[in-house]
């Protein structure tokens, strides 16, 4: 069976099985070449109330549905991604633009996701309270009810499952909506994995649009959760409206993320992770290296190691090539990406490796001898560019990293001892001893601080539980209690 057949889901959203969009369709686009792969169905802000009143409706059957079966379904999802994975990864490569390796890297992790959410309908969902009344009193856990899930398009799949699977295995109704532009890979396959997985129609809603419905799938009122994952800046606008409506928003958003290398550090595996870090899916990425802090000692021969394995990565068409990067998402991207690195060189930034682009090919680039004022330091690029600057000692070094207003990762290179005396002087949400600072597990907590969003609201059944449900106290007594009216 293939999974993906567009005769399916051309011109459709899925929203109690697959319907045309009530505002027409868009293209898929290959993001290396700009051909056009299908056309999907785009929903208007009608459809989207329409959804979110068949998905309260229901969201009651499924929260009442054994655990053992909800279990099973995520279960089924999880082995449907083995199963699929060759056609979703053809799909992951062609529209978000990834290399195989990356698109490996989602199934992988969505497979995670949904075998670790697998085990959240059976965990223990409360606990007995202490009293001095005559009575039993605890608490409990239960779905929030409606979940709107928005997903941006770098790591479409990931960024959109690990919201899903738990929220659903919780009990939870959903709202999905993708990035117009990765509309297949991060909304038509997870509608059609749950599909064959047996989850019940109107549980899950993909609903692909721009503004208008995204707006609408935050301001729908039986929506309670909001889960998103973006820009810092389209963050605070979903955080302003969800917080009007009195709703939980949980703000997954950018970073600016800083290497550290300390002296002592083995300076060619210093190096591999600093490139890994910065350059992975065109440093498109949140928890991308964006700061490379390196000691004076070995600054110089950091930056000329960093920017020789620049020089030696592969850019092209991952799709047709054997390469390390591919094309940036779109031309105003690319626009923006090479702007900041012209306004560093033309402020007195040297650019040792990269600089330039081919189409939407930007070459991995590095960059040395800058001002911390420039917008390449301390800005997110989203780009795959690795600014380096050198620090003294712990101190300077603390202070460098906490001056960003980003909170979200953060890796130290060298000797642990130092390592761990730097660690407990930086705020962030995420800290990597001796390893660079993208890493992402179903079971570990992920998010930021600042504006990096609203904390650890991923990863783990603490974190799950603590964004899909809302806690209920509960008292029971033997019998009707006494009151003195």
């Amino acid at each position: 069976m293939n999974l993906l057949d567009p005769g399916r889901w051309a011109g459709n959203i899925h929203s109690g099985g697959w319907i045309p969009g009530a505002a027409g369709d868009q293209p898929a686009l290959e993001a290396a070449t700009g051909a056009e792969l299908g056309r999907i169905g785009v929903a208007d802000a009608d459809q989207v109330r329409a959804a979110a009143t068949a998905a309260a409706r229901a969201q009651g059957a499924w929260a009442a549905a054994k655990p053992a079966d909800r279990a099973a379904v995520l279960r089924r999802a999880g082995d449907l991604f083995a199963e699929y994975a060759g056609e979703i990864e053809e799909w992951l490569v062609r529209e978000s633009g990834g290399t195989r390796l990356k698109a490996g890297r989602e199934l992988a992790a969505a497979r995670a996701e949904c075998y670790e959410a697998a085990g959240l309908p059976t965990h223990p969902s409360g606990e007995m309270l202490a009293t001095d009344s005559d009575r039993w009193s605890f608490s409990r856990r239960r779905p929030a009810g409606v979940v709107s899930v928005i997903a941006p398009f770098n790591f479409p799949l990931t960024l959109s499952i690990r919201s899903v699977a738990p929220a659903l295995a919780l009990g939870n109704s959903v709202l999905l909506k993708p990035d117009p532009r990765t509309s297949v890979s991060g909304g038509v396959v997870l509608a059609r994995i749950f599909e064959e997985a047996g989850l019940p129609e109107g549980v899950l809603h993909v609903l692909t649009g721009g503004a208008d419905v995204g707006e609408a799938v935050v301001s729908a009122p039986e929506v309670a959760v909001i889960s998103f994952t973006g820009s810092t800046a389209a963050g605070r606008r979903v955080g302003e409206a969800a917080s009007r409506l009195l709703k939980r928003a949980h703000l997954e958003l950018g970073g600016n993320n800083a290497l550290i290398v300390l002296p002592g550090a083995d300076l060619d595996r210093a190096a591999s992770a600093g490139a890994f870090g910065s350059f992975l899916h065109q440093g498109q990425i949140c928890m991308a290296t964006g700061r490379h802090i390196v000691h004076r000692d070995i600054y110089d021969e950091y930056v000329a190691k960093l920017a020789a394995k620049a020089d030696a990565l592969r850019v092209g068409d991952p799709f047709t090539d054997d390469v390390d990067l591919g094309p940036i998402i779109d031309e105003r991207q690319l626009k923006s990406i090479d702007a900041i690195v012209r306004d560093a060189v033309d402020a007195g930034a040297r650019v040792c490796a990269g600089g330039t682009n081919d189409g939407q090919y930007y070459r991995p680039t590095v960059l040395a001898d800058l001002d911390l004022s420039m917008s390449a330091w301390t800005d997110e690029i989203f780009g795959p560019v690795a600014p380096v600057v050198p620090f003294d000692d712990l101190d300077e070094a603390a202070a460098l990293v906490n001056a960003s207003e980003y909170g979200l990762s953060v890796g130290i290179l060298g000797e642990v001892g130092l390592a761990m005396q730097l660690a407990d002087r930086i705020d962030c949400g995420k800290l990597h001893i001796n390893e660079q600072t993208v890493g992402d597990e179903a079971y570990a907590p992920m998010g930021g601080t600042g504006a990096s969003g609203t904390g650890s609201r991923f990863g783990g059944p603490a974190a799950n539980f603590e964004a899909f449900t809302e806690t209920q106290w509960v008292t029971v007594r033997s019998e009707i209690a006494p009151y003195p009216f």
